[in-house]
């Protein structure tokens, strides 16, 4: 195969991946709203346990089935990854629960900066200058999309950064443990949906009861809201193993960067079904800022010397590369 008809299949399968990722979150967002808005299923963190159930149970199937090949995961590593999986988790439902809209929007804009801030001190990346400006302009397009009124309290400070650290911690070590341990998305998520299906199942009911004084095993179930439920998992399961695969592609960096088109669509699909509220002058003024920023992001971060590595990690050994991921498949993550 030439080069150059390797360079189009790299772009093809990183098209495919990235739009696999948009259409399962911005699905799951859709359904997930309808769930709690419209059958007032408002148990978050439960749901989030319930979805990593169901990813834990095709990765069994694909096991038996013989797609997942046998891999190794240091307990250590485990633990770790779903202490920062588990507190974004949470953290992202506290800091909704406690901050206004606004604040809880550019919250989850300063994810940016803190993934390059961890890139600059583990991997020693440098970024070029048109890289850096790109990433603001996203920033700012974003920023007049969605921040409207922004007030903060002590609690909910906390809480944020707590959810923005912990998620851009998560995404990283997504990208370190698929490059130093040669892990393949659905071997990753062999390793970690079953660790946190297990935790946030514990852990979500009580939560949820905190956040809204209500019990999940009092809810009116009807077949309606399973359905929701069921279909919400069912999607999950994209959204978590597509996750895996842009990261593992693109980095946590460029995940968060392109992930803003994501919320960009969610606002005009919520202008189609929910009417013109939704969409005035500075939310069209701030999409085409940050679809102008994410072209100049996607020129720039494919230009040599864009992101440079003044050293480099330490190569897996010889014991690590069972159920290495190969090139023909999706993946090199959520």
């Amino acid at each position: 195969m030439t080069a150059a008809n390797m360079g189009d299949r790299k772009g093809a399968l990183d098209a495919a991946s990235w739009m696999f990722n948009v259409v399962t979150s911005v699905g799951i967002i859709l359904v997930n709203k309808a769930l709690m808005a419209k059958y007032g299923f408002t148990f978050a963190t439960t749901l989030t346990g319930l979805h990593f159930v169901t990813t834990t149970l095709l990765t069994v199937l694909f096991r038996k089935l013989g797609y997942i090949q046998a891999s190794h995961l240091p307990v250590s590593e485990l633990l770790r990854f779903v202490l920062f999986a588990n507190f974004s988790i949470v953290g992202m439902n506290v800091s909704l629960m406690w901050n206004s809209v606004g604040f809880y929007q550019i919250a989850k804009l300063t994810m940016i900066p803190v993934s390059c801030f961890l890139e600059v001190v583990f991997d020693k990346v440098r970024y070029s200058r048109d890289t850096k400006l790109s990433i603001i302009l996203v920033l700012l397009g974003v920023a007049v999309c969605t921040v409207t009124d922004v007030s903060v309290n002590a609690k909910g400070f906390i809480a944020a950064l707590v959810a923005v650290w912990s998620t851009a911690m998560q995404q990283y070590y997504v990208h370190y443990l698929q490059r130093n341990y040669s892990l393949g998305s659905f071997n990753l998520l062999g390793h970690t949906a079953p660790a946190q299906a297990a935790s946030l199942l514990v852990v979500g009911p009580f939560l949820d009861y905190w956040l809204t004084g209500k019990r999940v095993d009092a809810y009116d179930y009807s077949f309606i809201s399973l359905a929701f439920i069921i279909l919400s998992c069912t999607i999950a399961v994209g959204t978590n193993l597509s996750q895996f695969i842009c990261i593992g592609r693109f980095t946590a960096v460029s995940f968060q960067v392109l992930g803003h088109m994501k919320t960009i669509l969610v606002l005009i699909l919520g202008f189609i079904f929910f009417g013109k509220e939704g969409l005035n002058m500075q939310v069209v003024f701030g999409m085409l800022i940050a679809v102008a920023g994410m072209i100049w992001y996607g020129n720039a971060s494919s230009k040599p010397g864009a992101k440079e590595k003044r050293s480099h990690s330490t190569p897996p050994n010889k014991s690590q590369k069972l159920g290495a991921s190969d090139s023909s498949e999706l993946d090199n993550k959520v």
